[in-house]
């Protein structure tokens, strides 16, 4: 699969470079103003977001000019959604699961506990219909996404104390990202959503006493070690993670065809270069960690298991309480029913 994505982001970049010629000369001249909600000092998220303006730049010869900003240098980070649909702001670099808010049902478009790996999601969102879910959801909204980043699995969390039982969960206020959160909240931990500049400060000054954030290269970058010591693995509420750029639908209808094409193109090779940098930077960083003082701890069979039983009532409940989430969850999980035999014959274990 990962060879498959490589071939196709080549494939694609290759087909609008040699069109390119002609039909830039062609293109007219198109300007918007893209707030990533990543800081583009943020390892590896932080650079892929300008690695795409860069790219639908180079692809375009200039006829899309994309003006990266930081988050919140235009709007408030939890307010793009919102600003984009109205056209108040052209763009985001961002995550489906940001906009849970809206529809439980965008956190399947982005990560699911328990969920599939990295070729796994990538075979369903641009081979068994997921992208055109999301598209058909945001459309509602007044906004045309492209998946435009995949990254591999995250930590479970940064705790300031050693989790010995599950009793020792119970109380726990913690920072948590998507459907993980719901999980968390059936074990008795207190979750919020915060941005990633916000979450270091409340871990020290205690507002939270722990946070799951991503995975070791961008969490280092953050320096969560200075404060929480204990490091859990695996991330099993995100095992990938899949990101997009969403564009008000008024300006991605302003675009040419052949301007479409590029920027669909570019993101292919961004997921690619996130799947391929995210994989490489892991170990380093996890190392680094590591010689900080930091514990990595792997949870225990019986963790595992209470996780997995609380997730599995929170997908019935979501799927009672949202049509979106339910048409999406089927979704993913009849084509994770379909691939299970290629999954358990294909890989080791």
């Amino acid at each position: 699969m990962r060879v498959l994505g490589a071939l196709f982001g080549v494939a694609a970049a290759a087909a609008v470079a040699c069109a390119s010629g002609p039909a830039a000369a062609q293109d007219k001249k198109v300007r918007m103003q893209m707030q990533s909600n990543f800081a583009s000092t943020l390892a590896l998220l932080g650079p892929n977001a300008n690695y795409t303006v860069e790219q639908i730049r180079k692809l375009s010869a200039g006829s899309i000019d994309i003006k990266f900003f930081e988050p919140g240098a235009l709007v408030p980070p939890g307010q793009a959604f919102d600003s984009v649909a109205s056209g108040a702001l052209d763009a985001a670099w961002a995550t489906p699961g940001f906009w849970t808010g809206k529809d439980i049902a965008f956190a399947v478009f982005s990560t699911v506990p328990f969920g599939p790996g990295l070729g796994e999601y990538l075979a369903w969102m641009k081979h068994g219909g997921g992208e055109q879910l999301m598209q058909q959801l945001y459309a509602k909204y007044n906004i045309h996404a492209v998946m435009c980043h995949l990254i591999p699995p995250e930590a479970s969390g940064w705790f300031r104390e050693e989790i010995k039982t599950l009793d020792d969960l119970k109380g726990l206020k913690m920072r948590f990202f998507g459907l993980g959160a719901n999980v968390m909240q059936k074990l008795g931990v207190s979750t919020q959503l915060l941005q990633a500049g916000e979450i270091f400060q409340a871990l020290q000054l205690g507002t939270i006493d722990a946070t799951e954030f991503s995975m070791p290269v961008m969490d280092l970058s953050l320096g969560f070690h200075q404060v929480a010591k204990y490091y859990y693995f695996p991330g099993w509420h995100q095992q990938a993670t899949v990101g997009d750029l969403i564009i008000n639908k008024a300006k991605w209808d302003s675009l040419s065809a052949h301007q479409k094409l590029i920027v669909e193109a570019s993101c292919d090779q961004t997921v690619l270069r996130g799947m391929s940098l995210g994989e490489s930077l892991q170990p380093k960083a996890l190392a680094e960690i590591e010689a900080k003082g930091v514990k990595l701890v792997t949870w225990g069979p019986e963790f595992i298991t209470a996780f997995q039983k609380a997730w599995d009532e929170v997908a019935v409940e979501q799927s009672a309480k949202s049509p979106e989430f339910k048409k999406a969850w089927d979704s993913l999980s009849t084509f994770r029913k379909e691939y299970a035999i290629w999954r358990e014959r294909g890989y080791l274990k």
